[in-house]
């Protein structure tokens, strides 16, 4: 890998991490307002992907905002996490017998991962077709 595939990598995992923690923090505060969980989840979500757009866009791969067919593929690769980690953690999960903890673990290791292969192969090339 080269320096320069180090260095987005780096990028990559500094927008992830803070964009889960801010998920963690608009969560949290919004149930502390009294929101209900599901409202509180909903925004959280929302405002967290919104800001890993900007992120990933900006700072990891260096690219333009608002590149129409740029953000459907960032959605639709946001919907395919969503996807992929409920599949795990509501079927496949409880399928095998393994405990809640088991199935968050499997998704914070295969989400990153899924993301970051979609966004740098798909996402945010150039013509989104390589």
């Amino acid at each position: 890998m080269t320096q320069y595939n180090w260095g987005q990598l780096v990028r990559f995992a500094i927008v992830g991490i803070g964009v889960a923690l801010l998920y963690v923090l608009i969560y949290l505060a919004l149930l502390t307002l009294g929101s209900p969980q599901v409202i509180a989840n909903i925004v959280a979500f929302l405002l967290a992907v919104a800001v890993q757009y900007f992120g990933h866009t900006l700072f990891t791969f260096r690219k333009p905002l608002g590149l129409p067919d740029q953000i459907v593929r960032f959605v639709c690769t946001i919907g395919l996490g969503l996807f992929v980690s409920t599949m795990i953690t509501g079927i496949l999960g409880p399928s095998m017998g393994w405990q809640n903890w088991v199935s968050a673990a499997l998704v914070t290791i295969i989400l990153p991962v899924q993301n970051f292969l979609f966004f740098k192969a798909w996402v945010f090339t150039e013509t989104g077709t390589s």
